[in-house]
């Protein structure tokens, strides 16, 4: 049960214990002022069952305001809710009306908070923030393109004709569309078949020891031949470096000992209820027998790859993504593509399979033209974008894709030497989003997902993203600031200027009207 009771509170009417008022420079206050509260009730509500009974469930704004929290400190379920206790300018971020000493929630409903925001909402949450914001602009737009229409932004791809049959565009290209795609990892190590199997073996021996505790006494208990396989795996290990056939030969016997387990459980189900398992061990039984499947397959046929590979026993949506880079070809985790409007990030795609991405680029740039009603004026991407399809539809729409153009360079010099430098411009302006990624990995967690879910991994990468733009409305609320105090101290040094030369003037007037006076006495003459 829910009740939009949600209670905003002011600056006056927070209570504090010790007196006093909440100081409105806060951080914490002013970002509280730039969330759309209203579109995360409603997604919270979205979320929530119709029922009328049972306990009312905690409010939209304490539920994603803690959300926010816990990205923008970096902490635990458990630290965050710590602060929260602790600080009550984030009681009045989650809309408490007053301070209290005691904890608002347990720690536990902050799995909930992630599963009741996925990342759809996260993103309808991001764009009601960050669009008006991230609008471009440019000296040629007037006033009134400054509020476009909300019927205006729903706007069909086809554009219009004249009479003479020639497409026109009602609203001129505006702004540069930065697209890109990346990994965010989960927090898991690096995987390997020999690491793999070895984790299943144990985990397989584990679920044979708690189905043996459930059997009559004196039933005889399987062989797994545990230790023996275990200084296997610790001879293989140990080694710095390990001959290809040498492993080969390990995660054979590997597959030995997880094969027997696996019948000896078979066996065992056939007296014991599976039923008896704890929920994990199940689980991990299930992802262990998909995972030897795959290993088999794998091994028989000498290959490295197969479909929907698992690389972790606990975290099996986790995929393998070839990224080429230099310092890891393979990352594990979503790969998300991503798109950047004046230097606000907004999600275009995401998705725990590997994808490519340039097939999203034509409806990346359609979401641009329903966002603020017009099409970019550039689409700034790598190689991989600037494939025939995706040229044809720029060109047919007037957008300008950055890199070489196809076809024989010009022969013109002076045409090829400022196609050069737009080129080259045009890579300038796309590092923007590779700074972006490495913003959102150094600084807000993108490098290393914490989560153990898959729908609440997607749900804190939404979050990082959301807390992202917030940030970067926060600067641009701080610079425009600093621009005002500047103008002030313009305005005063200019009307003290005014004051210094209108003083001068009137030493000037007096002085040159003395002199006139002077020259009005007589003549001395000599005697």
């Amino acid at each position: 049960m829910y009740k939009n009771d949600s209670f905003t509170p002011m600056f006056p009417e927070f209570g504090l214990p010790f007196g006093g008022y909440l100081d409105p420079d806060n951080r914490w206050v002013k970002k509280a002022a730039m969330i759309p509260w209203e579109v995360v009730e409603r997604e919270y509500k979205n979320k929530l069952s119709g029922s009328t009974t049972g306990c009312p469930a905690l409010t939209a704004r304490m539920a994603f305001g803690s959300l926010v929290i816990k990205e923008e400190l970096k902490a635990s379920d458990r630290e965050t809710v710590e602060q929260i206790r602790e600080n009550p300018y984030l009681q009045f971020f989650i809309g408490l009306d007053g301070f209290q000493t005691g904890e608002p929630f347990d720690a536990s409903m902050m799995v909930h908070f992630r599963k009741r925001f996925p990342v759809e909402s996260m993103n309808k949450i991001n764009e009601a923030m960050t669009l008006a914001a991230a609008k471009p602009k440019d000296d040629k737009s007037s006033d009134e393109d400054d509020d476009v229409p909300k019927d205006s932004m729903k706007l069909s791809d086809e554009s219009t004709s004249n009479k003479d049959g020639n497409e026109t565009f009602e609203v001129e290209n505006r702004g540069k569309l930065l697209i890109d795609a990346t990994c965010t990892p989960a927090d898991i190590r690096y995987p390997t078949d020999l690491n793999l199997l070895n984790e299943a073996r144990e985990k397989t021996e584990a679920i044979i020891d708690r189905l043996h505790q459930e059997r009559p006494d004196g039933s005889k208990k399987p062989r797994t031949y545990r230790e023996n396989a275990r200084k296997e795996y610790l001879a293989i290990s140990k080694k710095k470096r390990n001959p290809y056939k040498v492993i080969r030969r390990a995660i054979r016997k590997q597959l030995g000992y997880v094969n027997r387990n696996l019948a000896h459980i078979k066996t065992l189900s056939q007296t014991v209820s599976l039923g008896v398992l704890k929920r994990n061990l199940y689980r991990a039984l299930l992802v262990i027998s998909e995972l030897y499947r795959q290993q088999k397959i794998m091994y028989d046929s000498k290959q490295k790859r197969i479909a929907d590979r698992i690389v972790s026993i606990w975290f099996p949506y986790v995929r393998p993504i070839k990224r080429g880079k230099a310092n890891a070809e393979t990352e594990f985790g979503a790969k998300l593509n991503l798109s950047l409007v004046n230097g606000f990030a907004f999600m275009e795609r995401i998705d725990w399979n590997n994808f490519n991405e340039s097939t999203d680029l034509i409806q990346t740039i359609k979401n641009f033209r329903h966002h603020f009603g017009f099409f970019p004026e550039s689409v700034h991407v790598d190689q991989i974008y600037r494939n025939k399809s995706n040229r044809d539809y720029c060109k047919k729409y007037g957008i300008r894709i950055s890199g070489p153009a196809m076809g024989r360079p010009v022969k013109d010099k002076i045409i090829r030497r400022e196609q050069k430098q737009l080129a080259r411009q045009d890579e300038i302006d796309r590092v923007a989003i590779e700074g972006k990624f490495g913003e959102g990995k150094r600084r807000f967690g993108l490098a290393r997902i914490m989560a153990k879910l898959a729908e609440t991994s997607l749900t804190v990468i939404g979050l990082n993203l959301f807390v992202m733009n917030l940030h970067k409305i926060s600067r641009l609320g701080n610079l425009n600031r600093f621009f005002l105090f500047i103008d002030l101290w313009i305005e005063v040094i200019q009307e003290a200027l005014q004051t210094l030369i209108k003083s001068k003037w009137r030493r000037w007037i007096n002085f040159f009207s003395n002199q006139s006076s002077f020259g009005s006495d007589p003549v001395r003459t000599s005697p």
